[in-house]
């Protein structure tokens, strides 16, 4: 069975560091775009980064710019995302979610797999 599998998350203050994994089971990571998205209580699923399988083309949302770095380490069959600075806005569900075809990074239902999520609280 497909499986991805999130980890890393946690309680952070504000200003501190997590990473993120994503791990595949069952396939290859690396033939697949592979997208993070957040859901915050009462909200909607949020694009936050996408690396793409066809060109290591990588996507950010405005609000994670400058702050937030994903990667993969294919030898792993893992993606990573980076995230510095961490601010209570970006306390949510954090989701990883593979595509084999890309079309629009940020939207959800353009994902063929999705992970169980992970917890990210932001506060102080």
């Amino acid at each position: 069975q497909v499986q991805l599998v999130e980890s890393g998350g946690g309680l952070v203050q504000p200003g501190g560091s997590l990473t993120l994994s994503c791990a595949a089971s069952r396939f290859t990571l690396n033939y697949y775009a592979i997208g993070w998205f957040r859901q915050a209580p009462g909200k909607g699923r949020e694009g936050v980064s996408c690396t793409s399988n066809s060109d290591g083309s990588t996507y950010y949302a405005d609000s994670v710019k400058g702050r937030f770095t994903i990667s993969r380490d294919n030898a792993k069959n893992t993606v990573y995302l980076q995230m510095n600075n961490l601010e209570p806005n970006d306390t949510a569900v954090y989701y990883c979610a593979a595509a084999r075809v890309l079309v629009k990074w940020w939207v959800p239902v353009g994902y063929d797999y999705w992970g169980q999520g992970t917890q990210v609280t932001v506060s102080s």
